[in-house]
């Protein structure tokens, strides 16, 4: 699929929202990481009417988490929704997340990974990475790896299939890699140098974060052992969002109102990707797709073909090589449920 137009993703925008699907959750655990507000608060509010066994909103701020939970109590009437602490910008609290998972839960039948920022400045954690790449895809992928013995132990336990739902989004179509990230020692150490982070870079740090994302949920799918585990990425659409809160200028608050829909019409795109299928198809063929508009889509070019492939690889490999250091359980997943 080729670049979309200008005017065809304007098109894009103003479509209809995806219908709301529905199923009965009953007995199953979802997460939803970054559910204190937006389209994650907004799918959770969604999953909570579907009457789950446990709901888990994952935050960072207690404080908000606690808001968060209470509205949607009053929203719905579902009572039995948990606040986990995370913090995608420090490594460490992502290992206590999925600690406490691997321990404490029985199952876990969806997990959508909605959780991002879209800062336009240079900005370091405290584990050294420049902040949007390590909250939008480092500790994302993270997490994935480490929440897949619990994914793979449901999927035998109960004969289910579980979904890992990544978040992306259509500007990825707008995101071009150049050819010194693949041919960089480690492509996301690249990403990260301050030098390489220039105000031009930085501008398009979210759109490349985005297309990360998807060859993520690709190599992700074509690596799994554990065919039964669906992970897919899905576009919410252009939506109302804190996302961009350090753009303040005229012409987005114009843009916004013309073209952006509402946290909740944004959600259940996510919803479809957790639980739709496609029409005259199953659920298996959501596996490590993109999907816009509860409908699959093809992503961009730079995904596909023998490049696309080559890239996806060098990608995925500099990624492991990365989270290994991080956390040394990551090289028993990858031996135990990734070929």
């Amino acid at each position: 699929m080729a670049k979309p137009s200008l005017w065809s993703y304007l098109y894009h925008l103003l479509r209809a929202s995806a219908p709301l699907v529905k199923v009965d959750l009953k007995g199953k655990t979802v997460a939803v990481i970054g559910a204190n507000t937006g389209i994650g608060f907004e799918a959770a509010q969604h999953f909570a009417t579907m009457g789950p066994e446990r709901l888990i909103l994952a935050c960072r701020s207690q404080e908000k988490g606690e808001a968060a939970i209470e509205r949607l109590e009053q929203a719905t009437g579902y009572k039995k929704a948990e606040l986990w602490l995370i913090d995608l910008t420090d490594f460490s609290s992502v290992q206590t997340f999925a600690d406490r998972a691997l321990n404490e839960l029985e199952r876990l039948d969806i997990i959508v990974m909605n959780a991002a920022i879209g800062s336009r400045k240079y900005n370091t954690t405290k584990d050294g990475w420049e902040t949007s790449l390590q909250v939008n895809a480092l500790s994302m992928s993270l997490l994935a790896l480490l929440l897949l013995p619990c994914l793979s132990k449901t999927a035998t336990r109960f004969n289910v299939k579980p979904r890992i739902v990544v978040v992306s989004s259509s500007v990825h179509y707008f995101s071009k890699l150049e050819d010194e990230i693949f041919e960089a020692p480690n492509a996301f150490s690249l990403l990260s140098n301050e030098d390489y982070c220039t105000p031009n870079i930085m501008r398009t740090r979210y759109l490349e974060t985005k297309l990360l994302n998807v060859f993520f949920v690709r190599a992700l799918t074509n690596h799994l052992k554990d065919r039964s585990i669906i992970v897919d990425a899905v576009c919410p659409g252009f939506c109302y969002s804190e996302l961009r809160k350090e753009i303040t200028s005229v012409s987005m608050s114009i843009y916004e109102w013309i073209f952006a829909r509402s946290a909740e019409e944004g959600s259940r795109n996510l919803i479809w990707a957790a639980i739709g299928a496609p029409e005259g198809g199953n659920e298996d063929d959501m596996s490590g797709q993109y999907i816009v508009s509860a409908s699959i889509q093809e992503p961009a070019d730079s995904l596909l073909g023998q490049e696309g492939k080559r890239r996806e690889d060098k990608l995925w490999n500099d990624l492991i090589s990365i989270l290994r250091d991080v956390d040394p359980r990551v090289t028993d997943i990858t031996g135990r449920h990734l070929n």
